[in-house]
């Protein structure tokens, strides 16, 4: 009698549903340095055509149009070339502001007047009629204080 062999039949394997991210890390740092090689080569000078520079002639006098208060760390106030003290700013505002149509007044402080101060001049200023308030918004030159 012929024994029978017994014959096995392996299943199948299963899905492997994972994503093999070597490979794409390889690519990936491939086509990085190809990046990193090939921008240095691709900086070209780009020509740029500038406008001539004019001379702009620089003034030191107050245009008589404008009135410009100027406030100094020691208190002192001055609008446009005449010291003022406190008490009279508003006065003598208000006679400056009567006789114009435009009501515009220029505040330029120095860096260390105080925020109380600073105020006060602008508050003296809307009292005294101002309709318009503007701030100098670079570093004020230290000769406008008269140091």
């Amino acid at each position: 009698m012929k024994k029978k062999k017994a014959f096995h039949l392996k299943a199948p394997p299963s899905m492997n549903s994972e994503i093999n991210v070597t490979p794409l890390v390889d690519v990936v740092l491939v086509l990085l340095i190809i990046f990193m090689v090939v921008t240095p080569l691709l900086e070209k000078n780009i020509g740029v055509r500038t406008p001539s520079t004019e001379k702009v002639e620089e003034v030191s006098e107050i245009p008589p149009d404008q009135i410009i208060v100027y406030l100094d760390s020691k208190g002192g106030i001055r609008i446009n070339s005449s010291a003022v003290s406190q008490p009279e700013f508003v006065g003598k505002m208000k006679g400056m502001l009567a006789a114009r149509a435009d009501k515009t007044v220029y505040v330029v402080a120095e860096d260390k007047v105080g925020y109380g101060k600073f105020v006060g001049v602008l508050d003296g200023s809307r009292e005294a009629g101002a309709e318009t308030l503007g701030f100098a918004t670079d570093a004020p030159d230290p000769s406008m204080f008269g140091n």
